[in-house]
């Protein structure tokens, strides 16, 4: 028998939140001009090949200076080939300090680990990965993790944590992970002008330099 060329098919998942807060709580701004799609392909081994992106967040409410640079941010997204970006949603509660007993407004994201976990196992199914590269900390996608390794024995999920989300437990769920550098962050990075169809031109925001 001949030997085969045939590269293994990666998709990558990215819990979007996670991977922000990740960097931004490491001091590491300089990097949030992210091209996810490009920190994926940094990631993978010679003999993988990124056949997709799934990109997954939710759209920021009631703080108009992070709302544009959200925008800005999704919208170069937008711009890449073979990607795809799904959207969960935010939940506000009303928190109460205990030590001054002021109130305010709290967000949570909801949805995205479902999100997540649907698309993860839905391609399982459908046969469109070798192997899923998780981008994300967060412990609620322990459960999809495994049920992929338990009903697709020839698939498997690796996890590459962002800056400050290693977790024992998904790490111990997962066949393989990595913690994501900040080398492998900077060498990811769009360029300073994204150009969009038409010509326009997203630049990075100042804030983010």
């Amino acid at each position: 028998m001949e030997p085969t060329n045939k590269k293994q098919r990666i998709i990558a998942y990215i819990d979007g939140f996670n991977l922000y807060y990740g960097m931004k709580e490491a001091g590491r701004k300089d990097t949030l001009w992210l091209n996810i799609q490009l920190l994926a392909q940094n990631l993978l081994k010679p003999d993988q090949e990124l056949v997709f992106t799934k990109y997954f967040t939710s759209r920021v409410k009631n703080d108009p200076p992070k709302e544009r640079r959200q925008n800005t941010y999704i919208e170069a997204i937008e711009t890449l080939a073979d990607c795809q970006i799904y959207y969960g949603r935010h939940q506000f509660h009303v928190e109460k300090c205990r030590k001054c007993a002021h109130s305010y407004l709290y967000a949570s994201e909801k949805m995205t680990d479902v999100n997540i976990a649907v698309e993860m196992l839905g391609d399982a199914y459908l046969d469109k990965y070798d192997m899923a590269l998780l981008i994300t900390g967060d412990s609620d996608l322990i459960p999809p993790i495994k049920a992929i390794h338990h009903l697709f024995n020839t698939k498997r999920v690796f996890v590459a944590f962002p800056p400050n989300r290693h977790n024992v437990d998904i790490q111990r769920a997962a066949k393989g992970n990595i913690i994501i550098g900040k080398e492998r962050l900077r060498n990811s990075q769009f360029s300073e002008n994204v150009v969009k169809k038409g010509g326009f031109i997203l630049k990075r925001p100042a804030e983010w330099s």
